[in-house]
């Protein structure tokens, strides 16, 4: 295995049972009138979450304070840490990459995460705590790898899902770069695959 294979390697995810072919998006999606239920909003405002732009609530609770370069020699914190919550009225976290690799630890609630790979690899797994069907607890994306998520209906969180995140280097937004491109960028990091490119579109 050569350096650049490695860089996209984790136990987590390549483990996870892929459902790419059973992939469906859930109810929320399509409907932009939806609202938190008092239990959601509830820990939005303890949490003191805001918005996320890729979809979303999020709260920055840590920053290293020590420093490190990365591969460009930009000074980046060791690491950084988030809660993010998808709810009803923010129910997926749209097509982005980070250059870093990043760390997710569930909370509660069930989602599903989709993965493609520089090599157009798509991988799609749910997140949640039924491990005997395959769910994951904990998950690493690696950096350079396009990530999409969605909420799952469940009970545990009123069709929520809350997660932390941890980014090594830390997060910077010099670091985030979404899907720019629409479907045809989708079709092409699919490679050219126009009908899985359609079927992930409602994650962009």
């Amino acid at each position: 295995m050569n350096c650049d294979e490695a860089n996209y390697e984790s136990y987590t995810v390549d483990n996870a049972l892929n459902v790419i072919d059973t992939l469906e998006p859930c109810k929320y999606i399509s409907n932009p009138m939806n609202k938190p239920t008092p239990k959601l909003q509830s820990i939005i405002d303890s949490l003191q979450l805001l918005k996320h732009p890729e979809g979303g609530y999020f709260k920055e609770t840590d920053r290293s304070p020590f420093t490190t370069k990365n591969k460009d020699g930009k000074i980046r914190n060791y690491s950084t840490l988030i809660y993010y919550l998808l709810t009803p009225d923010g129910p997926r976290g749209r097509f982005h990459y980070n250059e870093n690799r990043i760390i997710h630890t569930l909370h509660r609630g069930r989602g599903q995460y989709v993965l493609i790979y520089p090599d157009g690899h798509v991988h799609s797994f749910k997140v949640g705590y039924d491990v005997a069907n395959g769910e994951v607890s904990q998950w690493v994306v690696p950096g350079g790898v396009y990530k999409a998520s969605f909420v799952l209906e469940n009970d545990e969180l009123d069709d929520g899902l809350l997660i932390s995140e941890v980014v090594v280097p830390g997060f910077d937004f010099e670091d985030h770069h979404f899907m720019a491109g629409g479907v045809e960028e989708l079709t092409r990091r699919c490679k050219g695959d126009s009908q899985l490119a359609n079927k992930l579109s409602f994650l962009l």
